[in-house]
């Protein structure tokens, strides 16, 4: 009897853990925000309840040559402009800007994929409902960062005026717009 009650213990516990169910855009973006180059890509919570406490860590991984000569693969964290979110509900937009001290600084897309470079990006949080760690991760290839193109708006206004996400345009980006010039 103590066996079977540990055994379907065990069993409970397995297939009772909450699983993170976080969805990634399938790509990443490089394009201005205020004024300055942004990585970016996005996160949705497709579960029922919330994550609380989320943390998001991202990692350039690339090939550099070391002063010996000898090939490496390397680590940077990036510097994210908000890197943890109390709750997360619907969707999240991870942004890491291209500053001057940045691993990005003066990289294009030929040069991440001559580095063979990857960012690598973990998300942690507490499931709301068991108060478990739940966690997921991607990352995104040299060729699955795109360059001056930016995320289409999933936000839209229900017909009762409250804010909604639009799942199915989740992973669209556009081209940027070039400025308008201003008749004076």
């Amino acid at each position: 009897m103590t066996l079977l009650a540990a055994s379907a213990g065990l069993v409970l516990a397995r297939f009772t853990r909450p699983t993170a169910r976080i969805m990634f855009s399938k790509v990443a973006v490089v394009t201005p925000y205020n004024g300055v180059p942004t990585l970016s890509f996005r996160l949705a919570n497709q579960r029922r309840n919330q994550i609380l406490e989320v943390q998001v860590s991202v990692t350039l991984v690339r090939d550099e040559r070391t002063a010996e000569g000898e090939w490496m693969r390397r680590f940077y964290d990036l510097q994210l402009a908000r890197q943890r979110s109390p709750i997360f509900a619907m969707t999240f937009t991870v942004m890491h800007p291209i500053e001057a001290a940045s691993p990005l600084a003066n990289a294009a897309a030929s040069s991440l994929a001559t580095e063979a470079a990857e960012i690598v990006v973990t998300v942690t949080g507490l499931d709301e409902t068991m108060s478990q760690p739940v966690h997921a991760r991607t990352s995104y290839l040299a060729h699955e960062v795109l360059w001056g193109r930016r995320f289409v708006d999933v936000f839209t206004q229900t017909k009762d005026g409250r804010l909604a996400v639009d799942y199915r345009r989740f992973h669209d980006t556009e081209p940027l717009q070039p400025p308008v010039p201003s008749v004076t």
